[in-house]
């Protein structure tokens, strides 16, 4: 670098002097405004002539306006000076005067300005992604010089501010101060994107706080101004939020408030957004405008690349941002004082107390103090009776300990001031959210509460009330009356004594009666009449009134109510039609229960006789439903075929009554014919399917066919949706294997699988239904392993062994019960 004669260093920002003053002049302070940019001399307006004309008086302000720019730009420009002298200082170990020379001697020589050449040396300098930013955008701005080294003043300024900031919050309050500003936005909002598309605020500038924690967290799939930039991934312009109808942070102090929303991202990935709000609607920009704005979102990508949303959660141990942040959202949407409450732990990880995060505009304090005072507090401390007297904290540990919400009528709320207890007495209702508790606090006045519970009771129950006094005449009636007599609200109440003048002619008498026991012997009476209303509407109306008496004994006043019964009196001539109905519904339903019984202990009578064939003994207990009204359809069945084999089954007919009896006759009937065929059990349940199927009317049921052959003692069966047989061998039990088989008249054909058990002697054989094993609180699974313990049990003789079974059968849903033991021999 070349040394050039010496020059005047530039002047620094807290320099006194003004531009023009004379060597060895005194240092004459400058008038300033608050951002430091020295105010112009403006004249005073002449008090002899009036105000300034209106296109002077605008000319000012515009003459202003542009030095406030320039004292704006040049305030940036001085920082980026004395930052390019820092660097100079480093590079060449020299002074801060000598370092001014040769910036001031290198930009002679080059033809340009001091400023523009800061701005190089700070480019080579740093050689960081914002500098080829910078300069890219120099390339391609619209602008004449004095526009480019402003938008590069703005550039590196915002850059140098970046560079020292520490956390994504420094980062936002660089951008809007040193480069947003000027382009007259208010606020600015860095997000970051999650894996989820969620955004996280992770640094803002320019919005209240209170904004910034309601919008900590933007769950996925929400509409946001954000989001556009996410899914558009491109620059985004909202002109007015009130005309897009698209939520943002800040809407609620900003509602016409222009919106661009900008990607930040390296290497074709978006890290986050960066939003910039404007105070009012946005006007169309200039490209210029939006690629400085592009240059700063990428200024900002830098600092989000490394970061994630996990980044911008509170310490370990407390609650997540988002999730606080949204219940203190929906607290402030709810109608009744709230509170959100956050956990604060003791050293050793313990729940000590809750934290008053938020409290809602309509909490009310009991001692009066304002939110911003209970906010932020501890719950113990600011109401300590908490604790002992309502129990209100232990059932805030409980709520918090096991997420079990809690609703309590009368709770008190109590605070101290000055050693005085105020005590607030509310219905409380809490629930847990996440880590954070939504305490609702739902304050009433009990008077107007029992008012209203009594309005509505009265017009729920169609009551009205009235009082007359029998010595001035005076008749008050409320509301609910007028209705039932169906008056207007304007008409003259009916007197007690022309009450038969309203009622039907059937029932003067009774309240002939009705008064007499009331005025004369002044003791409470009532009395129903059917009233005829003015409309043609007659109401059956039941009044009961009691005379009121003064000191005296004598007869002050009568008071009462009427209701109206239509809708009873109609109820019980109905129920009276319906017990008719019903006494000749019962006998007959009698009738068919009684013959369907008859039906069932025909064919299967509850004690049939032990079977003797050669090679086996087959005894069978049925055990009928508990209700004779609920005649089921299980069936079983046991017959010698012509070829000496035996046929066995069991069966249950879905459904009870008549039709269940008929079909377990067709099912059994059928089976019996089609095993004459010789055919096996697989094969014969398909035939009995079929029958199930096309021969009866929508018909299911289950069944488990067998066919034993005496000379080889082996078992051929299938089953069809039915529990599998269970074969006892000496001392212990075991079901057959679960082959498929779907039940009968499930669909038009199927086909069943067979198997072949080779049986020995003294071997026994349970054939059941399930109402054997079938219990409501247990699985069937369950209660066979319950059959196989009891069945393993020795007994004397076959007849004893069902007769245990049946004695200690698990059962419990009272449903009909076939059991088959079959004894080798």
């Amino acid at each position: 670098m070349n040394s050039l004669p010496d020059e005047p260093p530039a002047p620094r920002p807290h320099d006194t002097a003004g531009p023009d003053a004379p060597d060895g002049a005194p240092a004459v302070p400058a008038a300033r405004r608050p951002g430091g940019a020295p105010l112009p001399d403006v004249p005073a307006p002449d008090r002899a002539t009036g105000p300034a004309e209106p296109g002077r008086l605008a000319a000012t302000v515009e003459r202003l306006r542009k030095e406030a720019q320039e004292a704006q730009s040049a305030a940036d420009g001085r920082a980026l000076v004395e930052m390019a002298k820092g660097i100079l200082v480093g590079r060449l170990g020299c002074g801060p005067a000598e370092a001014a020379r040769q910036l001031a001697t290198l930009a002679e020589q080059s033809g340009g300005t001091v400023l523009g050449l800061a701005v190089d040396v700070i480019n080579r300098a740093a050689r960081d992604r914002v500098g080829e930013v910078a300069q890219q955008f120099l390339k391609s701005a619209v602008d004449g010089p004095a526009g480019d080294d402003t938008a590069s003043v703005r550039l590196r300024t915002a850059e140098s501010g970046v560079l020292a900031a520490t956390d994504s919050q420094a980062v936002a309050a660089a951008l809007l101060e040193n480069a947003l500003s000027p382009l007259g936005a208010h606020a600015v909002a860095i997000w970051v994107a999650g894996p989820d598309s969620s955004l996280t605020l992770v640094g803002q500038a320019g919005f209240t706080q209170e904004d910034a924690a309601r919008w900590r967290y933007v769950p996925p799939e929400v509409a946001t101004c954000a989001r556009l930039a996410l899914t558009r991934r491109d620059l985004a312009v909202v002109t007015s939020l009130a005309e897009s109808g698209i939520p943002s942070i800040g809407r609620g102090r900003h509602p016409d408030s222009g919106r661009v929303v900008v990607p930040a991202g390296t290497g074709g990935r978006i890290h986050g957004v960066l939003e910039i709000a404007w105070p009012e609607a946005l006007p169309p920009q200039p490209p210029r405008i939006l690629r400085q704005l592009e240059a700063l979102a990428e200024l900002c990508a830098r600092t989000l690349e490394e970061r994630t949303p996990h980044a911008a959660a509170t310490a370990p141990g407390a609650p997540q941002p988002a999730v606080v942040a949204e219940l203190a959202d929906l607290a402030d949407h709810l109608h009744d004082p709230a509170l959100v409450l956050t956990p604060s732990l003791d050293a050793d990880g313990r729940l000590a107390d809750f934290r008053i995060h938020h409290t809602n505009s309509r909490f009310i304090d009991p001692a009066g103090r304002p939110r911003s005072l209970v906010t932020g507090a501890r719950f113990l401390e600011a109401y300590p009776a908490a604790a002992e007297n309502s129990g209100l904290f232990g059932t805030l540990e409980h709520v918090y300990a096991t997420g079990e919400p809690c609703q309590a009528v009368r709770t008190a709320l109590t605070a101290f001031v000055d050693d005085v207890p105020l005590t607030t007495v509310a219905d409380v209702g809490i629930s847990r959210h996440g880590p954070a508790l939504l305490l609702i606090w739902k304050i009433e006045d009990e008077t107007a509460r029992l008012a209203s519970l009594l309005q509505h009771a009265q017009r729920l129950g169609r009551v009205g009330g009235f009082e007359q006094n029998t010595h001035t005449g005076e008749i008050s009636w409320n509301g609910q009356l007028f209705t039932l007599f169906g008056l207007p609200p304007t008409a003259s109440p009916v007197p007690l004594e022309d009450l038969a003048a309203h009622a039907h002619p059937h029932d003067v008498n009774s309240i002939g009666r009705f008064l007499r026991t009331l005025l004369h012997r002044r003791r409470e009476s009532s009395v129903d009449f059917r009233l005829l209303r003015p409309d043609g509407i007659t109401r059956h109306i039941r009044m009961v009134a009691e005379p009121v008496l003064d000191d005296h004994g004598r007869l002050y006043a009568v008071r009462g109510a009427c209701q109206d019964v239509s809708a009873q009196h109609w109820t019980e001539v109905a129920l009276a039609a319906t017990r008719d109905q019903l006494a000749d519904s019962e006998a007959e339903s009698a009738d068919r229960s009684q013959l369907a019984l008859q039906l069932q202990h025909a064919i299967m009578p509850p004690a049939p006789a032990p079977l003797e064939v050669p090679g086996i003994r087959i005894a069978v207990r049925y055990r009928p439903a508990e209700s004779e009204s609920l005649v089921g359809g299980d069936w079983y069945d046991s017959v010698v075929l012509p070829d000496n084999k035996i046929l066995l089954s069991v069966g249950d007919v879905a459904g009870h009554g008549i039709q269940a009896a008929t079909g377990m006759v067709v099912l059994r009937n059928a089976l019996r014919g089609l095993a004459v065929t010789g055919a096996g059990p697989a094969q014969l349940l398909s035939w009995l399917n079929t029958v199930a199927f096309h021969l009866t009317s929508h018909l299911t049921a289950t069944a488990v066919c067998g066919i034993f052959d005496p000379q080889t003692r082996t078992l051929r069966w299938a089953r069809a949706g039915h529990l599998p047989p269970v074969l006892i061998r000496g001392a212990q039990a075991r079901a057959f294997p679960l082959v498929p088989g779907l039940l009968l008249g499930a669909l038009p054909e199927t086909a069943f699988t067979e198997e072949e058990v080779q049986l020995e002697a003294d071997d026994v054989l349970l054939m059941y239904t399930d109402g054997l094993v079938e219990r409501r609180d247990i699985a069937v699974t369950d209660s066979l392993k319950q059959l196989l313990t009891v069945a393993s049990r020795t007994a004397d003789s076959l007849d004893k062994r069902l007769d245990n079974l049946l004695t200690y059968s698990a059962s419990d849903t009272d449903d009909d019960t076939c059991l088959i033991g079959i004894e080798v021999r």
